[in-house]
């Protein structure tokens, strides 16, 4: 007689990987919604304005020193 035992045990194992790759596709779907909801755009224009703001204070600064040097 066969034993039932390795298609049991390969039934387990096949519902295993399912249910993991289940998991990972609703980890994956999750990320991909927080990725979705940074505002990456903002940012970098405020990044941008920022660094800007900062070079042209910088400039204005040294100009007015190289003025009174002369």
């Amino acid at each position: 007689m066969s034993d039932p035992a390795p298609e049991e045990r390969q039934n387990e194992i096949m519902a295993a990987v399912k249910e993991v790759e289940a998991r990972s596709e609703g980890a994956l779907d999750a990320a991909r919604q927080r990725v979705k909801s940074w505002p990456l755009a903002k940012i970098g224009l405020g990044v941008g304005i920022g660094s800007a703001a900062i070079a042209g204070a910088v400039l204005f600064a040294s100009r007015g020193k190289s003025d009174k040097a002369r």
